[in-house]
């Protein structure tokens, strides 16, 4: 029995990647299944002579060019794992021009206010201490294996994106960016160990590896200090990372420049890239409370560019005033595995009430180097100038971060509906108030059951939505037929997200079609210069950009897609609801503070329609 009992203990012990090699392929779903639910997902959009003629389209693409372009489609999928892969990271990221920093990072804001950590001034080093040491030793585990793998239900997840957290960075190209990853688990070999750290236009690195074991929080703090000491009595660096601010190209062509200028700064620019992540000191002080977090989410996403890395895939980032951020390069994954890293950190930090209970013993380590770039006029130019364009850019977003704190999660599963749907829900009937339209949504779902899947598109703008959105705004609508239609579009959405989180969504598909007549050399088929196909989203073009940041204390946050759109991203506790809304001032219609305003309002609308039908 002995030994029986030992091989169970060891076989429980499960390494968190050890699945990875029997996660099933990413399937292709059915043509005619995946054009059925394009055509119901088109209908909010188009009067009924529309309708008719994008049926014809979808008719002819299934029957002629599209039957072709599916079955190469099958066969691509044969010889991968994963037949989306390599050209999703390329088409929604890596080929990208504009400026990724502002147009597709993502960020979010730490928690701490809310229990351990008040703003207060003079913490800034010692709470960037023990949050980096907590994050370390979650690198530490990763390496080891040791972090739970994640399920839903009894499914298990695929666990990939979890190394790209660390020593992972967007390398910008003249046409398409690259993404370098140089992390290894400890069976893989050598990983990087050292951190960098930006200050007041200044680069430094430190190794968080001394003689075989892990800086503690004490000898962080040293190497801090002593970084903070001399970039506030020295004159500031040339603030070269606002580079990464750019558009990809111009910014491609700058690196070859800085490289051609001295090879000692592709050396620096390695260092960067290869680093565990990016740690930056913000001399800002954002205000921020439980209820609203608006600043500390406005500054992490879009503060002094001087002292964000914005090609890396984690910058952490700790404000003058104790309030931190996490500022995250959206290429290399999902914000699924970066909150799950953020949330174990914090379970450590109020585990500990905030504070380093270990010893205060520190070593005679290394002081942190300085990366000091060779650069020249054009170089000091180009950063004067980047930081001009960046501003001018975020000057014009209009972003807020608000606590809905009547109820939350526990509430809405008494009464017995999903949660995420319930938000929404509300989303779409706040955005049929504010503009008297549908508004066509991407809401993310998760594909990670299978072997390194990514994301699917949850349309969440459905034909079931808008009649009960209309119902909800007709006085002549009785309380119980609102109820019925809520029901139904409860219905639909659960089964949209049930079906995408299982392969069954379209616009993957979809995509995958086009690309495949584009590798072919073939024409771009009718059905995807069709109105109806912009119209309801397709090509990037939703107006409401949205997902669920889960139901921790963490929340985060994306610009919107398009210049007349949303951003709206939520995490859903069990006694309130944060919602971070953003859109742009320029755009005459839009308004953030108002769409978030009135879908706080619709919360309360849809909670008193299921009160009512008790009665």
């Amino acid at each position: 029995t002995c030994i029986m009992e030992k091989q169970v203990l060891e076989s429980s012990e499960e390494r968190t990647f050890q699945y990875q090699d029997s996660l099933p392929s990413l399937p292709v779903p059915p043509l005619e299944e995946s054009l059925s639910k394009y055509l119901d997902a088109v209908k909010p959009f188009l009067n009924q002579e529309e309708y008719q003629r994008t049926e014809d389209i979808v008719k002819k693409f299934e029957n002629g060019i599209g039957k072709e372009l599916h079955q190469k489609l099958l066969e691509r999928a044969k010889t991968r794992r994963n037949w989306l892969e390599d050209w999703w990271l390329n088409v929604a990221y890596l080929d990208l021009r504009i400026a990724t920093q502002i147009h597709c990072n993502m960020g979010g804001p730490g928690p701490y206010i809310e229990h351990c950590w008040p703003a207060k001034e003079g913490t800034q080093i010692e709470r960037a201490s023990i949050t980096l040491w907590h994050t370390l030793k979650f690198w530490d585990l990763l390496r080891a294996e040791k972090v739970a793998i994640e399920r839903s239900r009894d499914d298990v997840l695929d666990m990939s994106q979890f190394r790209m957290l660390f020593c992972t960075c967007k390398i910008p190209g003249i046409t398409r960016d690259s993404l370098g990853s140089y992390f290894k688990t400890e069976t893989e070999g050598e990983c990087p160990s050292h951190l960098i750290v930006l200050c007041r236009g200044r680069v430094f690195a430190f190794d968080a590896i001394h003689e075989g074991s892990m800086v503690t929080p004490p000898e962080i703090f040293r190497q801090l200090t002593y970084i903070q000491k001399r970039c506030h009595s020295e004159p500031d660096g040339p603030g070269l990372a606002a580079l990464t601010s750019n558009e990809r190209t111009k910014w491609a062509e700058l690196r070859e420049y800085l490289i051609d200028l001295d090879p000692n700064n592709l050396t620096l620019l390695e260092k960067i890239q290869r680093s565990l992540f990016v740690v930056c000191l913000d001399d800002s002080k954002p205000h921020a409370t439980p209820e609203d977090y608006t600043e500390v989410t406005r500054l992490g996403l879009t503060g002094d560019p001087t002292v964000r890395w914005g090609d890396k895939s984690y910058n952490s980032i700790f404000f003058s005033n104790g309030t931190c951020s996490a500022f995250c390069d959206h290429s290399p994954f999902d914000a699924m595995a970066l909150i799950s890293m953020l949330a174990y950190a914090e379970k450590k930090i109020l585990e500990n009430e905030g504070k380093w209970k270990g010893s205060d013993k520190v070593r005679d380590i290394p002081w942190p180097e300085e990366l000091v770039f060779t650069v020249d006029q054009k170089i000091i130019s180009a950063i004067g100038r980047a930081k001009e364009l960046y501003y001018e850019k975020v000057s014009d977003l209009q972003l807020v971060n608000y606590a809905f704190t009547s109820f939350g999660k526990a509430l809405i599963r008494k009464k017995k509906l999903h949660p995420d749907t319930f938000v929404q829900l509300a989303l779409q009937l706040g955005y049929y108030k504010c503009h008297g339209r549908p508004g066509c949504c991407y809401e993310t779902a998760m594909t990670r059951r299978f072997y390194h899947g990514r994301t699917e598109t949850i349309r969440s703008c459905t034909v079931e939505a808008v009649e009960w959105c209309k119902s909800m705004l007709d006085p002549s609508s009785s309380t119980y037929e609102r109820l019925q239609l809520m029901h139904k579009a409860f219905a639909k959405h659960n089964k949209m997200r049930k079906d995408c989180e299982n392969g069954k969504g379209f616009d993957r598909h979809l995509l995958g079609l086009l690309l495949i007549a584009q590798e072919q050399g073939l024409p771009v088929p009718e059905l995807y210069v069709d109105n109806a196909f912009t119209a309801s989203g397709g090509g990037g073009n939703f107006v409401l950009s949205t997902s669920l940041t889960g139901y921790t204390r963490f929340t985060g946050s994306a610009l919107p897609m398009v210049q007349h759109g949303y951003g709206f991203f939520y995490s859903i506790r069990d006694d309130r609801i944060l919602v971070a809304c953003s859109s742009w001032k320029s755009c005459p219609e839009t308004d953030a503070e108002v769409l978030c305003r009135t879908v706080f309002q619709c919360f309360q609308d849809m909670l008193q329609l299921t009160v009512a039908a008790q009665l």
